[in-house]
């Protein structure tokens, strides 16, 4: 069968954990995975160098041929999407199309609230975003949204220190500063592609009447729908089940990661992005 990848981009590692359940639900496609890890973390970066790496990268799968890339990282969703897709992608590739994490999560988290509040964990780059705030208001204008920056989570998780009792403290203490925002919080959004790493450990130190959402499912889902919403791009898509990873630091370390990431070993090719 003819047809190009699905792109998925992520600054590191974390888009992984999407990208395990994109398989997962639409195994019949093909996906070109890219990890920027020689540049990440993305969530301390400026909106700039967000911008221009993530950019970069979506030329580089553009020059691939790919027809859809999704940006699997909040970070990135959140600091550079709008701009690539309202003024680069026009210009450079007017028939592909870049798609992020944060707007089909704002679609549907309103949903899982009772009491009309809802608590986000992310990194610094997306809270000082505001991104989720100002979407998820666009779907459920009544819902309140509290945040919290969770600037040494990605640390531990790439670190392999997330399942030591120091590690416990730290996201203790995030997870208490969000609640402690508001007391109706029923609903905690994971909005970082590695925190379901975290998931056992967040929901232990989380009070049981807290729902906790990670993304994996829901952008899995949404690809589903927009795919068959949009069968002009669906035509162009590969489907021959083929998964193929790049990485722009050390492959022999990609994949390691991804064993803790993906759930089984994947081999990975090293590029240089410019």
């Amino acid at each position: 069968m003819s047809g190009k990848p699905i792109g998925v981009f992520d600054s590191g590692y974390g888009g992984l954990t999407i990208l395990k359940e994109l398989v997962n639900s639409l195994p019949e496609y093909d996906y070109l995975y890219l990890g920027d890890n020689a540049r990440a973390p993305y969530g301390t970066r400026s909106f700039e160098a967000v911008y221009q790496y993530t950019l970069q990268c979506v030329k580089w799968y553009l020059n691939h041929g790919c027809p859809l890339v999704i940006l699997a990282c909040n970070t990135a969703s959140a600091k550079a999407l709008r701009t690539i897709q309202q003024k680069d992608l026009p210009a450079i590739a007017p028939d592909k199309r870049v798609l992020g994490v944060i707007r089909p999560t704002a679609e549907i988290i309103g949903y899982n609230t009772k009491t009309n509040t809802i608590g986000i964990l992310g990194t610094n780059g997306t809270v000082q975003s505001e991104s989720y705030p100002i979407e998820i208001k666009k779907f459920f204008p009544a819902v309140k949204v509290f945040q919290q920056a969770c600037p040494l989570w990605v640390p531990l998780v790439e670190s392999n220190e997330y399942n030591t009792e120091g590690a416990d403290f730290f996201i203790k203490k995030d997870i208490d500063n969000l609640i402690n925002q508001s007391k109706e919080i029923d609903t905690i959004l994971l909005a970082c592609t590695h925190y379901p790493l975290l998931f056992d450990k967040i929901r232990r130190l989380t009070p049981l009447n807290i729902n906790i959402i990670s993304q994996g499912e829901i952008i899995a889902e949404s690809l589903k729908d927009y795919l068959c919403r949009h069968p002009e791009i669906d035509k162009k898509c590969g489907k021959n089940s083929n998964v193929d990873l790049y990485t722009t630091d050390s492959a022999e370390d990609f994949d390691r990661h991804s064993t803790v990431f993906y759930g089984k070993s994947l081999k990975s090719i090293h590029i240089d992005i410019r």
